[in-house]
C-alpha cells in the first residue's frame, strides 16, 4: 500500500513540474531571424553576414550559454539583439514553441 502511495505521489509532482514550465523572457529589442554558424565571430543572420560582439553570448533552448563552435545546424530559428555598433551581442536559439510564437507573444522583460 505504501509503494502505491509513493508511486502516486511520484507522478502527480511529475505532472505538477510540467506546469511551472518557465518561459524566457526577451527583452523588448529582441528581433527575430534565421542564424547560422561561420567562423567565429562572423555568423550568417538573415542571409547576410555579421559580427558577434566581444562580449557575445548564444544561449540555447535551456537558457544556457553555448559555445559557438558547438552550435549545429543552419538557418536555426532566433532572437538577438544587437549592441550600439551594430554588432550582435546575445542570441536564442529557439525551441519549436517559441519559433511558432510572434515576438509580439513572447514575454517580456527589460534588458539586462
Amino acid at each position: 500500500m505504501r509503494i502505491q502511495r509513493f508511486l502516486t505521489a511520484g507522478v502527480l509532482a511529475l505532472l505538477a513540474a510540467s506546469a511551472f514550465a518557465i518561459e524566457r523572457p526577451f527583452p523588448p529589442i529582441a528581433k527575430r531571424g534565421t542564424f547560422s554558424m561561420g567562423a567565429f565571430p562572423e555568423i550568417v543572420l538573415n542571409g547576410q553576414t555579421r559580427r558577434m560582439s566581444a562580449g557575445g553570448r548564444i544561449f540555447n533552448q535551456n537558457n544556457l550559454i553555448q559555445m559557438p563552435a558547438s552550435v549545429s545546424g543552419s538557418n536555426l530559428v532566433v532572437n538577438y539583439t544587437e549592441d550600439f555598433q551594430g554588432n550582435i551581442d546575445r542570441i536564442w536559439l529557439l525551441d519549436t514553441r517559441e519559433a511558432a510564437q510572434t515576438p509580439a507573444q513572447q514575454k517580456i522583460s527589460p534588458a539586462r
